[in-house]
């Protein structure tokens, strides 16, 4: 096959970690074609959207491991597949790709994640989906609402609806220390919409990164633990990564999840749960890959590029 993968610049990977990097690798092995792009690559000419897209050698585990041939111009379509891994922030920039990506789909390309499907699923309100698996959750810019949750849950998280890797995310406890501050500042004075949950103390134990591939759970998850007084589990917040296989309860929210995402088409997610609740649902450019695979030995590689070739026989 041919795949494009549209990232963000390869010089800035980190390979011993980074996900699209064990994506690409393995496609490489299996004697797949590879091409990237960025979303600033991307254009539509009056007639279609085409893009400027360099094939991709790899190789593995060196410094020099990959070589980019000169960037050609041409139409999304002639791909077999398109998988689209471009980390956050989910900006209007992204949107817009989003916007072009989904009218390539109709021009005959095939997109990982669809396009449409990304651009609906926020990655913290799509968990609103799901009430059965959710702590106390408010969704609001009103500085009295929150204060009112605060009185009720007494401890309490904060957090904007477009971070990533943890980042604004605060934590206010029973003495609302700095709580009117951060409503303003989160909110902007009432003009911004934040979400507001219940504390899980579980968060000790670690924010459970559950991945869905293709309507199947992977056996396997990382539980991200705060390390020197964080809340924050994240490993972009310093947290230490533990490959562990999935609870009762992380299966229960990944059986119940998986069909219905995947037939949105969303081959790629990953959840976040903590303790018994579900906080994220990530559909733009999931991690954890390599992590789960040096600490258990399984593959989760080799799973998505299974299921990037079973769809595509089917298609």
């Amino acid at each position: 096959m041919k795949i494009a993968f549209i990232c963000d610049p390869l010089s800035g990977f980190k390979i011993y970690k980074d996900t699209t990097y064990a994506m690409m690798l393995e496609a490489a092995r299996r004697g797949h074609t590879l091409y990237v792009l960025g979303h600033g690559d991307l254009i539509f000419n009056g007639k279609e959207v085409q893009a400027q897209v360099a094939q991709l050698n790899i190789k593995e585990n060196t410094e020099d491991w990959y070589k980019l041939a000169e960037p050609v111009l041409q139409s999304l379509s002639t791909f077999d597949v398109v998988i689209e891994r471009t980390d956050p922030p989910f900006n209007m920039e992204y949107i817009y790709a989003t916007y072009l990506l989904e009218l390539a789909e109709r021009q005959g390309a095939r997109i990982v994640n669809r396009p449409e499907a990304i651009r609906n699923h926020n990655e913290k309100l799509a968990i609103t989906h799901f009430p059965q698996f959710l702590t106390p959750t408010l969704v609001t810019s009103d500085a009295a609402r929150i204060r009112a949750f605060h009185a009720e849950h007494k401890d309490i998280i904060l957090k904007p609806l477009d971070g990533m890797g943890g980042a604004g995310i605060f934590r206010v406890a029973a003495d609302g220390l700095n709580l009117g501050s951060l409503i303003e500042s989160m909110t902007l004075h009432g003009k911004q919409t934040i979400m507001v949950q219940r504390t899980i103390p579980e968060i000790k134990e670690g924010d459970r990164r559950v991945l869905l591939i293709d309507g199947q759970v992977v056996p396997y998850c990382l539980a991200r633990i705060p390390q020197g007084g964080e809340v924050r589990g994240n490993l972009a917040a310093g947290g230490l990564g533990v490959a562990m296989p999935i609870s009762p309860r992380e299966r229960e929210i990944g059986e119940t999840l998986a069909p219905l995402l995947a037939a949105r088409g969303l081959i790629l997610v990953g959840l976040d749960v903590i303790g018994n609740y579900l906080t994220e649902i990530n559909v733009t450019s999931p991690t954890c890959f390599q992590e789960i695979k040096q600490q258990t030995g399984f593959d989760v590689a080799a799973m998505f590029i299974d299921a990037i070739e079973k769809t595509q026989s089917i298609s």
